[in-house]
């Protein structure tokens, strides 16, 4: 008996939380995608964990659309990473060959159709765990949108340094 690939990314991701085979392709992943070896809209977003303080870094589909970037829980709201990037005050770190300082701002309802849709679209991963079809109509996507947070991501501006003391 085969699984499809729908049915296997459910089984990973069973309750919402990934099994241990999940967390451990979920490191593996982090990893390329901090180092840039993968398409450059798979990244790594390390944020501190809101009761360890230890970095969690978790792979995740970068979507653009209209010159935005945006990141997308395929999971819904009761992530770790989300809870963390909320208690973290939205900021955040991505990586992807280089280090980047993000404030990822909280998409309001309303406009998350489009991102969401366009997620789906660059993360077959996701797919199964959205529940809409790709090539379903905006209107599809709008019935997931409650219950999809995303997130535009907004470059930090450079912090300035201060001359080394002698």
């Amino acid at each position: 008996m085969t699984m499809a690939r729908g049915d296997y990314h459910r089984w990973m991701y069973r309750g919402g939380r990934p099994n241990a085979w999940a967390r451990w392709q979920n490191r593996l992943s982090a990893w390329l995608h901090a180092r840039g070896v993968m398409p450059r809209r798979l990244v790594t977003l390390e944020v501190p964990g809101r009761v360890s303080g230890r970095t969690a870094a978790v792979p995740l589909v970068l979507a653009e659309l209209d010159g935005e970037r945006y990141l997308v829980s395929m999971l819904g709201d009761r992530v770790n990473w989300v809870a963390n990037v909320r208690a973290n005050d939205h900021l955040a770190t991505l990586r992807h060959g280089v280090i980047e300082a993000v404030t990822l701002e909280e998409v309001p309802q309303a406009l998350r159709p489009r991102v969401i849709q366009r997620y789906v679209q660059v993360a077959p991963g996701g797919r199964p765990h959205i529940g809409v079809d790709r090539h379903a109509p905006l209107k599809a996507f709008a019935a997931v949108a409650a219950a999809t947070p995303v997130f535009r991501v907004r470059a930090q501006p450079p912090q300035p340094t201060r001359p080394a003391a002698r």
